[in-house]
């Protein structure tokens, strides 16, 4: 199915529709737009089945592949990790994923996207700014300013950034 993406709602731009919900860490009340800008080119959020990936993301990161945005633009890159919430999730593989992200933002916005956007790719998205430049304390408060403060609410996630 081909979609025009001139005749795409302005209700299901995912920068306005919202996500509502409770923190599975910490249960924590959240209620955010499916992505937010988070600094230049980097965007930070959640998917669902059937959203529609605005036409000016260049660069699409999915930690959460078991959703997928619908793109009706040609994309610069995509890369699909599968990731879990969870304490224990091994984290070797987020500094190779971080790096790329800002290889992607020196080019063209860039979406880092999980279920809710809330930890996996917050996680990533501090893990970018930490390597850019940014202290994690720096990362993760713009993030949790940007986003919402249940950002990073999964310590395993919070602790690894500081640590």
């Amino acid at each position: 199915m081909s979609i025009d993406p001139s005749r795409i709602d302005i209700a299901f731009d995912p920068r306005r529709q919202r996500m509502v919900g409770i923190s599975a860490h910490g249960l924590m009340p959240f209620d955010v737009p499916f992505i937010s800008e988070i600094t230049d080119n980097l965007w930070l959020g959640g998917c669902e089945d059937g959203l529609v990936l605005p036409s000016f993301i260049g660069h699409l990161v999915s930690l959460y592949p078991w959703e997928q945005y619908v793109v009706v633009h040609e994309l610069r890159s995509r890369l699909e990790v599968r990731m879990y919430d969870q304490t224990d999730q091994a984290m070797d593989q987020v500094d190779a994923i971080a790096s790329w992200v800002n290889t992607c933002r020196e080019e063209a916005p860039t979406l880092v996207h999980c279920q809710a956007g809330l930890n996996r790719s917050s996680l990533v998205a501090a893990r970018a700014l930490v390597l850019d430049g940014m202290t994690a304390d720096a990362a993760i408060a713009l993030i949790r300013r940007q986003r919402s403060p249940a950002c990073l609410c999964n310590p395993a996630f919070e602790r690894w950034l500081r640590g």
